[in-house]
């Protein structure tokens, strides 16, 4: 398909004369733009039925700050199936405050609670930190799940770019430890960091998430390198196998499409469950601008019952 006309608009705002380049950016830069971005193509936010400001002790004596939402069909006393969603923007940018709306659609569409992670962000915090966030995220909700009104048998990972690779390596790490969660919802997710796939080249200019934009963000993730870690590259793993089932979204239009669409391929010859589901006309990052993109509120509905289907179940 034709990029949609949405996604064009989008596109050619991006790419104004005079306008900035993503990569040319400082990271203080690069966060309000991110941001600006968000708010500003996000669609209305839903009500829900709460929303509770959780912190969780690290053991330095910080906290990891995170938000949990509650669907508008819920009670108080329901113990409700759980997603521990974490942002994207390639592990430099983004934040809690700018995926409000999308983790209150995906609570309302799903039933389910979402506990949304303010994970540490590079290059002040490079690589593993937001992944050791990712960890403790789970082991703290699992740990507690009285205290959240969930059901530590029934809890999801997902995310979205550098997001949807936290959720993946969590996962991995979990099923080596004999735990993990039940679902896994992956929207173009990364799953290498050096990949030589056609789309890469194909979609690395003029569809949003540029090639020096990716490098940008590797860069400051990754300082030391590390990119045949399958801690950071997941696809280098040894083994797929064992991973819970999945939801994999992609865009069309996005470099990391050709990894995304093998990295299915693969847990399905490890023998996992995957559902991928190509979204055609868009550019990578989609997911939550519903305001400009009505493509993206599809997208949400597919994945929320995706995520319903399987934690409400059980």
């Amino acid at each position: 398909m034709p990029l949609s006309p949405e996604a064009r608009s989008l596109l050619d705002m991006a790419y104004r004369v005079g306008a900035p380049k993503f990569h040319e950016l400082s990271p203080a830069q690069a966060r309000h733009s991110f941001q600006k971005l968000q708010f500003a193509f996000r669609p209305e936010a839903p009500a829900v039925a709460s929303t509770t400001e959780v912190p969780m002790a690290r053991a330095d004596g910080s906290a990891l700050l995170s938000r949990l939402y509650r669907p508008l069909s819920s009670s108080p006393q329901d113990v409700l199936p759980l997603l521990i969603y974490f942002h994207g923007g390639g592990w430099c940018v983004g934040d809690v405050a700018s995926y409000d709306v999308l983790c209150r659609q995906l609570a309302n569409a799903s039933g389910c609670a979402v506990l949304s992670v303010e994970y540490r962000l590079a290059p002040e915090h490079p690589f593993p930190a937001a992944l050791d966030d990712a960890a403790l995220a789970f082991d703290w909700a699992v740990q507690q799940a009285d205290l959240l009104g969930i059901d530590a048998d029934r809890i999801a990972l997902g995310g979205d770019s550098a997001g949807g690779n936290l959720s993946i390596v969590t996962a991995l790490s979990l099923r080596d430890a004999g735990i993990g969660p039940r679902f896994l919802l992956l929207i173009y997710p990364s799953t290498e960091i050096r990949s030589e796939r056609p789309s890469r080249q194909r979609y690395g200019e003029g569809y949003f998430l540029d090639f020096g934009t990716l490098q940008w963000f590797f860069e400051r993730y990754l300082p030391a390198g590390n990119t045949e870690d399958w801690r950071t590259s997941p696809m280098r793993a040894a083994s797929l196998a064992g991973l819970p089932p999945a939801k994999l979204i992609s865009a069309e239009f996005d470099p990391l499409v050709d990894d995304c669409a093998a990295f299915a391929r693969r847990l399905r010859e490890e023998g996992c469950e995957v559902d991928y589901l190509q979204v055609d006309g868009m550019v990578h990052g989609f997911i939550t601008l519903g305001k400009l993109l009505p493509q993206a509120n599809d997208a949400v509905q597919a994945a929320a019952a995706a995520v319903a289907a399987a934690l409400r179940a059980g």
